[in-house]
């Protein structure tokens, strides 16, 4: 998610130019401010059974 938010923050704020830091403080200010408040969601498609397809070595099946 992390990953994914960042990518969205240098797209929408931090391709412009800004002059000194204290504007790309509120530059990143106001955009996580609009962000938070219009309450994206992440719809996950990556299934804890597909990691195990994928990543067969890194996520072991237990048999239980």
């Amino acid at each position: 998610m992390a990953e994914l938010e960042l990518s969205v923050l240098e797209r929408q704020c931090l391709r412009q130019r800004l002059p000194d830091r204290d504007a790309m403080t509120a530059a990143t200010r106001a955009w996580a401010e609009r962000r938070n408040a219009s309450v994206q969601r992440i719809d996950w498609q990556f299934t804890t059974a597909d990691a195990r397809t994928k990543l067969r070595r890194l996520y072991p099946a237990f048999a239980g």
